[in-house]
């Protein structure tokens, strides 16, 4: 099926990705674990709490080591707000000393760290002021950027200030799904608003300490459409407008670098989202390649680094998980060729983890965890081949 041999540039990342609370375990102060162990009838549960997840809060030496036999150059990890200032304005010694032991052993196996300051979870004390719908929460996050700055920003090659806030906006204030569950427009709208400005600060906050590249991370999907209306093509262009340019450019001043999460591909038929039925992952998402490539060249016009810093199937049985990354890398490659200014890809996720209102069942890990066998990393083949492509650095 690969018949050329697809070169990447010598310097490219090759990478995987985690985030705190869905890896690290026992996040006891944020205000996802109060929402996973309250059962209070006013939510549907996931399966199951994150309480230990893959305990990457201890065992980040072994993961780490992991990822250098897959030969990786880089790692994507988060820290944890609600660890680093469990109280307002009270910042933990030795939860950033932690993270600092975590950034320099990554290092020292040779991985360059890309490092997210808030990936989906809140501090319980924040939430309890209303969260991003408090219009002092961004000064309060640039406040927290700033202290992990000045701790940790030696052992950060890469700084991305906030992973998918549009994400978060839609399932905390729209959808209602993740805490605090409300359901409407507007309190998202505020949340997206109240995000930028979190970003443009803390952005700023940390450019005044390094000049180390910072960013941010955003989920786009693209929006295909059908030939039955013209009405499709508008809501389709509508949505991805919203969906990408509605938040990048307002803040594009205050971005080294795009971090892109990509996933799957949306279309609009007689006015409604309906994707075909195959093929999907676990979860029923359609896989669509060039998507990927679409979206890619969209973000062109900012001409401005970009890193897939997102893009992975949930695969149990790891029969598609190879033949998808190498896919998605055509698509990358191609984008390269066309003057769009790619840097790196991470997979994710490293670790099969905790994947938030869905809990542990979807598996997106080169890694199995098991989790009736003392949280045992086992790599799966899919890890093997995505270490030769690392390796290589040539999808074949």
């Amino acid at each position: 099926m690969y018949t050329i041999n697809m070169d990447f540039p010598k310097d490219f990342i090759w990478g995987t990705a985690t985030s705190a609370h869905q890896t690290e375990g026992n996040n006891t102060n944020c205000d996802w674990w109060k929402w996973e162990v309250e059962k209070d009838g006013k939510r549907d549960l996931p399966l199951e709490s994150s309480g230990e997840a893959c305990d990457s809060y201890n065992r980040y030496a072994e993961d780490f080591e992991l990822c250098r036999q897959m030969n990786n150059n880089a790692v994507r990890l988060s820290i944890e707000w609600a660890r680093i200032e469990p109280r307002q304005g009270t910042f933990d010694t030795k939860a950033l000393d932690h993270y600092r032991k975590v950034l320099k052993s990554a290092q020292e196996k040779g991985l360059k760290t890309f490092v997210t300051l808030h990936h989906f979870t809140n501090p319980v004390w924040l939430a309890e002021m209303g969260g991003w719908l408090n219009f002092k929460t961004p000064s309060l996050f640039a406040s927290f950027a700033k202290k992990s700055a000045e701790f940790l920003g030696e052992h950060c090659d890469t700084i991305a200030t906030i992973n998918e806030p549009q994400v978060y906006a839609a399932m905390s204030y729209i959808a209602g799904t993740w805490p605090p569950n409300k359901k409407s427009l507007l309190l998202s709208l505020i949340a997206q608003i109240n995000l930028m400005r979190g970003h443009n600060l803390a952005y700023k906050k940390i450019k005044e300490m390094y000049k180390k590249p910072v960013g941010i991370v955003k989920n786009i999907s693209w929006y295909e459409y059908s030939t039955y209306t013209f009405l499709d093509k508008f809501i389709a262009k509508i949505l991805y407008f919203f969906n990408s340019d509605f938040f990048l450019k307002p803040i594009s001043k205050n971005l080294d670098f795009i971090g892109l999460n990509y996933y799957f591909t949306n279309r609009v038929v007689k006015l409604k989202i309906r994707n075909p039925d195959n093929p999907v992952n676990d979860l029923g998402w359609w896989i669509n390649y060039d998507g990927l490539y679409k979206v890619l060249m969209s973000l062109k016009k900012y001409n401005l680094p970009i890193y897939i810093t997102e893009n992975g199937l949930a695969d149990s049985r790891d029969t598609q998980r190879t033949d998808f990354i190498k896919k998605m890398l055509t698509q990358v490659h191609a984008a390269l060729s066309r003057g769009v200014k790619v840097k790196g890809y991470f997979y994710w996720s490293l670790l099969d983890n905790y994947e938030w209102h869905h809990g542990f069942w979807p598996r997106f890990g080169l890694i199995e965890v098991d989790r009736n066998d003392g949280l045992k990393r086992t790599p799966r083949k899919s890890f093997y081949d995505y270490a030769e492509i690392c390796k290589n650095g040539t999808v074949k």
